[in-house]
């Protein structure tokens, strides 16, 4: 099996193959702990994305006769391998993300409950069969796979996002591309080879590495059945437009400006570790991260924020080899624009409670990192508030009621995650049922569901009807087709009829 992290001219992965990029255009992969550029990985050229097309298109016929119980065996057993090769993982994710290893161990957790799912493919494959409907005619439904499927994928979970994007789609029997982000191409490539060895047919899965010239192919080649797509909400809703516009399902998910609402009742100091656990972890590179925090009066504020800056003062940033709490963003270009976002908040009226821009670790240390911040008397309207800012900057937006924090965030135009504090159950039930946000916890600081439900969000944080994540995905990867079925027997005549059917 080829070492990632010693290859420094990375490739695709096409019809079960390694294959070198042919377009001469390539994009640097950093290691965000160190500031290095650790390898180069290439850009795929329309061209080539067609090619990687037509033989994944070529494999799907005799993936979808397999048997689905059979395909649920070798989901099985890619199962096996990512647990078994799970360290080499850990250590891929936190190279080319930054992530500690503990973040990255959750991230194959949860992603593993998607692959989980995908075993259970042959329940969801089962279709509805009716007897006797009318006339001595059965009728009944089955479901197919679509085709050639592709999922594009975000820098933020290497492995988790990919693996839910991807796995159903395998199980029920499509021929997957993956286009992953090009800041993150090392895990993708190592679980194409994971799959491979799992006894996946070749050109079920490919991954093809690109900028915007490989999506749009992806996006408006005939042969591409459907997109799901995790990132941006201006990407997201591109994305979703121009699929829809080659009449492709597609599901994208953008960001989220994610709320926790405080209650007077609630006891501060667990607020206080779930906002920075929820908040601050991964670097704060997490469409559920909550950026704001709302209590709700004026002495709670005040109370949660004397809480809240001992906290954060603490926290530890660095590598992971280096017991941090959380490391570093992405890239340098990601490091210059929160700290722009730092300064035009200062600039629009917000307090610095803890200010990461004046910290060694921001300053000095190797590697994009940045020492946490927090915002206090932070308004609608403001650029922090309005919009998702992917590092380790959070806000306080206060309010006077409850009804305040639900009007505020039913206002704003993203909605996928929230969450409310409280021990009072009234208060709870109000905010769950009016609050218009996809996802919804009481007491829960990341309200993402698990693998087995559907993923939610509303508003600008998803476009498009169908599902990624969760059971709902099965539907989303396949087609039904409906028979109505009689047989006659040879002296049977009925004669002519020009009625519409009835079922009587």
């Amino acid at each position: 099996m080829t070492n990632i992290t010693e290859v420094k001219e990375l490739t695709h992965f096409i019809d079960g193959k390694i294959i070198a990029g042919k377009s001469g255009r390539f994009s640097e992969v950093f290691n965000p702990a160190t500031g290095e550029v650790i390898a180069q990985v290439p850009l795929a050229s329309t061209e080539e994305v067609k090619d990687a097309i037509k033989k994944a298109e070529a494999a799907f016929p005799a993936w979808r006769d397999i048997s689905v119980a059979k395909r649920a065996e070798i989901v099985l057993e890619f199962r096996n391998l990512l647990t078994k090769n799970k360290d080499r993982v850990i250590e891929l994710i936190c190279t080319e993300s930054g992530k500690t290893e503990e973040d990255a161990m959750g991230e194959i957790t949860r992603g593993l409950e998607s692959v989980d799912l995908a075993i259970n493919a042959p329940h969801f494959m089962k279709g509805e069969y009716s007897v006797n409907v009318g006339g001595q005619i059965n009728a009944y439904s089955a479901k197919y796979p679509l085709g050639v499927v592709a999922a594009i994928s975000p820098f933020n979970f290497p492995l988790m996002v990919p693996l839910a994007q991807t796995s159903m789609a395998v199980a029920v029997g499509n021929a997957v591309i993956l286009k992953a982000s090009e800041r993150v191409p090392m895990t993708a490539l190592y679980i194409s080879e994971l799959w491979k060895e799992a006894g996946l047919p070749d050109g079920i899965w490919t991954v093809i590495n690109g900028d915007k010239e490989a999506v749009n192919e992806l996006l408006e080649n005939p042969a591409v059945q459907a997109i799901s797509f995790v990132g941006s909400t201006p990407v997201a809703q591109y994305i979703y437009e121009t699929s829809a516009k080659y009449g492709k399902r597609v599901v994208a998910l953008g960001g989220g400006k994610n709320n926790m609402v405080v209650m007077p009742d609630a006891d501060l100091e667990q607020v206080a570790n779930a906002f920075i656990s929820a908040g601050y972890g991964a670097a704060s590179q997490r469409c559920m991260a909550i950026s704001t925090l709302m209590p709700v009066g004026q002495e709670t504020a005040d109370r949660l924020v004397g809480i809240l800056k001992e906290k954060i003062d603490r926290l530890k940033v660095g590598a992971y080899t280096e017991g941090a709490d959380y490391g570093p963003v992405i890239s340098p270009r990601a490091k210059e624009s929160i700290l722009k976002a730092i300064d035009r908040s200062e600039e629009e009226g917000a307090t610095i409670v803890c200010d990461g821009r004046n910290k060694e670790v921001t300053k000095k240390k190797k590697g994009f990192f940045l020492a946490p911040t927090l915002l206090d008397h932070v308004r609608p309207g403001m650029e922090i508030y309005e919009q998702e800012v992917f590092g380790p900057v959070r806000n306080i937006v206060r309010v006077d009621t409850l009804e305040d924090a639900i009007k505020l965030i039913n206002q704003h135009e993203l909605g996928n995650g929230v969450t409310v504090f409280t021990n009072n159950g009234l208060a709870a039930r109000k905010f769950t049922t009016e609050i218009d946000v996809g996802m919804v916890g009481v007491n829960v600081p990341i309200p993402i569901p698990v693998g087995y439900h559907n993923f939610a969000g509303f508003k600008g944080s998803r476009f498009g009807d169908g599902q990624m994540f969760g059971p709902d995905q099965a539907n989303f990867y396949t087609k039904s087709k409906m028979v109505s079925e009689r047989w006659l027997s040879p002296s049977e005549n009925s004669g002519l009829s020009f009625a519409f059917p009835s079922n009587k």
